[in-house]
C-alpha cells in the first residue's frame, strides 16, 4: 500500500477523541479474567496487540463479550488450553500472562505454549524468566526467546531489585504475586508506567507502596470492576505535535490519559515553548483523564533532560 502526504493548506482544528490506551486495555482484560463476576471495560482499543490478549483469555476459559460499545468479562478458574496461546507482536501481553500463568498452582504442572511473531519471537524474555524462576517459577525457553513453555506451579513471594526499570516486569511479577505465597516485592532503580499499581485498587487488591517500592500479599481475591480507558497520549502526541507546527491550527484533544508516568511529551513541549492548555476531567477511573487545548506555537529549540 503506498500513503501520499501532502503539507497542510490550511491549519488543523477539530477535537479529537483519541482511541483507547493500549496498555490500560490490556491490564483491564488480564485482570478481568481473574475477577469473581463481570468486568466491564469502556473505551477499549480494538487493535491487534489488544485482540491477541482477549483472544488468549478467552482461550483460557474467561468469558468475553462485546456488548453495546464495551468487553464484558467475566472471570474463570483458569485451565490451560490445548493450543498455543498466539500473542501476535505483542509483547505487554506475553510478558504479563507469563507472570500471571507462571503462578497457577492447581494446574499440577501443566503447561501453556506462548508464542508469537518472528519480531516477538526474537526479543529477550530473560528479563522475566529470571526473577519468576527466583519465585519458583518453570519456564521453558528457546534460547531466551519466545515461544515459552510456562509450567503452572507453587511460587513463593520474594523481594526483587530490577536491574533496570521495565513496567512490563514489574507488572509480570505483581500478577505472579497475586498467586504467590507471603509477600512479593517489586523495587525498581527509575520511574516507570504504573497503570498495574493503579488498576489493581479498583479489583480490590490491596497494596503496599513505600521507600522499598511496591509490594502485593498473595492470596488476595479479584472481584469484577467497571474500567474506563482514556485515550491514548502516545497516539495524541502525533496531532499534538502537528497542530504546534501547522501555521493557523487550534486543535482539542478530549479525554486524553493524563498519567504522570506518560506525560513527557507533554512537558517536553512546554518547555519548547507551544501554547497549550490542559484542564483536568473528573471522571470515573484510576487514571488521570483531561481536555488538552493546543494552538499553533513557536517553538524553541531545548536540551531535553534524561
Amino acid at each position: 500500500m503506498n500513503l501520499t502526504v501532502h503539507p497542510a493548506t490550511s491549519g488543523l482544528s477539530g477535537t479529537v477523541c483519541p482511541p483507547g490506551d493500549k496498555s490500560v486495555s490490556h491490564r483491564g482484560v488480564l485482570l478481568g479474567s481473574l475477577a469473581r463476576g463481570l468486568t466491564r471495560i469502556h473505551g477499549f482499543l480494538e487493535g491487534e496487540d489488544t485482540r491477541a490478549t482477549l483472544a488468549a483469555v478467552e482461550q483460557l476459559g474467561a468469558g468475553v463479550r462485546r456488548q453495546s460499545g464495551e468487553i464484558q468479562i467475566t472471570g474463570a478458574a483458569l485451565a490451560p488450553p490445548k493450543l498455543p496461546l498466539d500473542m501476535g507482536n505483542s509483547g505487554t501481553g506475553l510478558r504479563l500472562l507469563t507472570g500471571l500463568l507462571a503462578a497457577q498452582s492447581d494446574w499440577d504442572g501443566r503447561a501453556v505454549v506462548l508464542t508469537g511473531d518472528r519480531s516477538l519471537c526474537s526479543r529477550p524474555m530473560e528479563r522475566i524468566i529470571r526473577p519468576l524462576a527466583a519465585m519458583g517459577a518453570r519456564i521453558d525457553s528457546t534460547d531466551g526467546r519466545a515461544p515459552l513453555k510456562v509450567h503452572g506451579c507453587t511460587l513463593v513471594g520474594t523481594r526483587h531489585l530490577l536491574p533496570v526499570a521495565s513496567a512490563q516486569v514489574k507488572s509480570a511479577l505483581l500478577l505472579a504475586g497475586l498467586f504467590a505465597r507471603g509477600t512479593t516485592r517489586v523495587i525498581e532503580p527509575g520511574l516507570t508506567r504504573d497503570h498495574t499499581e493503579r488498576m489493581l485498587p479498583a479489583f480490590g487488591v490491596a497494596l503496599d507502596r513505600d521507600g522499598e517500592g511496591i509490594a502485593v500479599d498473595g492470596g488476595q481475591p479479584l472481584d469484577g470492576a467497571e474500567i474506563h480507558v482514556p485515550g491514548d497520549l502516545s497516539a495524541a502526541a502525533f496531532l499534538i505535535v502537528a497542530t504546534c507546527l501547522v501555521p493557523g491550527s487550534g486543535l482539542v484533544m478530549d479525554r486524553v490519559g493524563l498519567n504522570p508516568t506518560r506525560d513527557g511529551v507533554l512537558r517536553i513541549l512546554r518547555a519548547m515553548g507551544a501554547d497549550m492548555e490542559i484542564e483536568n476531567l473528573d471522571l470515573p477511573g484510576p487514571e488521570p483523564v483531561g481536555r488538552i487545548r493546543v494552538r499553533h506555537s513557536s517553538l524553541q529549540g531545548i536540551e531535553i533532560p534524561p
